[in-house]
């Protein structure tokens, strides 16, 4: 009787999985396993409360829906290699079937686990609708890349196995209780609902209203994306010719375009993509920390700031001016605000987040480097009637309906206890273009 390892990783569901079905067609029975990597899970559970209950939910609704098909989820906690092979041996598996994913983490742990040896393992792709190698070179503008990659066939949707014959006799740990009060409920189920949801009324009308953070018309589909609970090649497909669906999918896009580029340069997760003229960064720890905290005297970058602390998600419009605030008007290292951001978002994901603030910062993909987001003019324009700014700056949310919640003057900020700006935007933007054109005359 023949025995493969189903290993899960950033693909928590049971609907197109490449990875389940591939262990289920080639095996007796299989193992459906997930290890609690120790070295990961020192920073998630630890200093990323929001992303390590999300996991937890979609390990436990992955488990009942292993459950509800014979089967149930193996979880082991430790090294991963070490953990994945000691259960290859426990179980007699010959075969290890896991999703490719692109971090330099992941690609370093993926051969370690290759050269373990014992068994063999079968990598297959499952987090992104198209593989990082897919055009045999790195893409680094994005417009290129997404005229191929929609005209490039997709996978078929991989079949979901109805019944599943699964080792027995195998110790498995507990999975964690770990989700914050009010935080985002993780797992397939929840996404798959969210996306029902949604699609109806938000899909037609995305395109329109997707950059208003106060009536949030985005899917927020984005953590369920990042842990695999939704399957990028099912959504992309079932969305793309629907009414409204081409702008979403090209979001879904910008997700791919990342991944590839991480794929091919592992080492842009912490280096600059654009070397030539990058900047010299101040080292302002009080700066920092009003940005971190919401009190940089910009409503809508404070507000923002709340948001992310408050609900571990923010909306994209408002990522892209916070970080040109941080990077432009503050001129802190972007590295600093990617942290930030990692150790609070739920859908904290190393090519979208690394690649993302690099692309605001000027050191990445974005073919306008000098690119400025204004971030009082941006509230006028993203949230003109304030309802984003009254929702999460309360000492701002009882000024009267004519008052310029964007830019309050000097009274009103005493009165609510609301700070002064950190900076003026024209004098600070003036010093930072000032001092990129000497450096790149130098």
């Amino acid at each position: 009787m023949t025995t493969a390892i189903a290993l899960f990783t950033r693909d928590l569901r049971v609907r197109d999985n490449p990875v389940l079905a591939a262990a289920h067609r080639g095996a007796d029975r299989i193992v459906p396993l997930f290890v609690l990597d120790d070295t990961m899970l020192h920073t998630t559970a630890h200093g990323r409360p929001n992303r390590f209950g999300f996991l937890c939910d979609a390990l436990r609704d992955l488990d009942a829906s292993l459950r509800a098909r014979g089967g149930a989820l193996v979880v082991r906690r430790g090294d991963w290699v070490r953990e994945v092979a000691r259960v290859a041996g426990e179980s007699g598996a010959e075969t290890v079937h896991v999703a490719r994913d692109v971090s330099m983490y992941a690609q370093t742990r993926l051969a370690r686990l290759a050269a373990a040896g014992g068994f063999t393992v079968q990598p297959h792709e499952s987090v992104t609708v198209l593989p990082g190698e897919t055009f045999g070179k790195p893409y680094v503008i994005f417009t290129p890349y997404y005229k191929r990659w929609i005209d490039t066939p997709w996978r078929s949707l991989a079949p979901m196995p109805k019944q599943l014959t699964v080792a027995d006799g195998l110790a498995s740990e507990p999975i964690p209780d770990a989700r914050p009060p009010d935080s985002w409920e993780g797992g397939e189920t929840a996404g798959l609902a969210r996306l029902k949801a949604w699609t109806p009324k938000g899909l037609p009308a995305y395109d329109e209203l997707r950059d208003s953070p106060g009536g949030d018309h985005t899917s927020r589909l984005s953590p369920y994306l990042h842990f695999g609970c939704v399957s990028p090649v099912e959504v992309a497909g079932r969305l793309r010719d629907r009414d409204g669906g081409a702008p979403w999918v090209r979001q879904v896009c910008w997700r791919d375009f990342y991944s590839q580029l991480l794929h091919w340069r592992p080492e842009t997760s912490t280096e600059d993509v654009r070397v030539k003229g990058a900047p010299v960064w101040r080292n302002a720890p009080g700066d920092l920390e009003a940005w971190k905290s919401g009190r940089t005297g910009f409503p809508f970058v404070d507000a923002a700031m709340r948001q992310l602390r408050g609900e571990g998600w923010m909306h994209n419009r408002v990522r892209m001016v916070t970080a040109s605030f941080l990077t432009k008007d503050l001129q802190i290292d972007w590295r600093e605000g990617a942290a930030h951001f990692m150790d609070l978002l739920v859908d904290g994901d190393v090519a979208n987040n690394q690649l993302g603030w690099q692309w605001v910062a000027g050191t990445g993909t974005d073919t306008n480097p000098h690119r400025v987001l204004n971030p009082t003019v941006q509230g006028r324009r993203h949230d003109p009637d304030g309802v984003y700014l009254r929702r999460w700056l309360p000492e701002l949310r009882d000024l009267p309906g004519d008052a310029d919640l964007h830019d309050p003057p000097p009274e009103v900020r005493r009165a609510c206890d609301y700070p002064d700006p950190l900076v003026d935007h024209h004098e600070a933007i003036e010093q930072w273009r000032e001092s990129r054109a000497q450096r790149a005359a130098g």
